[in-house]
C-alpha cells in the first residue's frame, strides 16, 4: 500500500515548491526536481555528502548526485512513484538544512 509520501504531487502542489523550496528547480526533462550546492572545498562537500547519505539511507530514499570539488549537483525523484513526492521534498529540505549547517560550522 502506498503511503501519502509516496504520491505523485499534484500540478498545484508542484508549482508551490516555488515557496516551500525556491533554491531547487523542477527538471525539465523528467519529474524531478534539482540543485547545485557550493562549497568552499571538497572536505565540505564530501561532509555534505557524507551527512546527507546517512539520512537518505535510514529514509530509504537515495539522492542523484554528482560531486567535483566543492560542488554537489542533486536530483531527486521517487523513481518507484514515477514522480516528485513529498519524500522528495522532505529530502530536498534536509539537504537545504545541511548545507546552512556544514556552512555555518565553517563561516562560509
Amino acid at each position: 500500500q502506498q503511503s501519502k509520501r509516496d504520491s505523485i504531487l499534484t500540478k498545484d502542489q508542484l508549482a508551490g515548491l516555488n515557496s516551500s523550496l525556491p533554491s531547487w528547480s523542477i527538471v525539465k526533462e523528467r519529474p524531478a526536481i534539482q540543485k547545485r550546492f557550493n562549497f568552499k572545498d571538497f572536505n565540505d562537500a564530501w561532509e555534505f555528502m557524507r551527512l546527507v547519505a546517512k539520512v537518505a539511507d535510514q529514509q530509504d530514499h537515495h539522492p542523484e548526485w554528482f560531486n567535483v570539488y566543492g560542488r554537489v549537483d542533486v536530483t531527486l525523484s521517487t523513481h518507484d512513484a514515477g514522480g516528485i513526492t513529498e519524500k522528495d521534498v522532505w529530502l530536498a529540505q534536509f539537504m537545504d538544512k545541511a548545507e546552512s549547517l556544514i556552512k555555518h560550522e565553517h563561516n562560509e
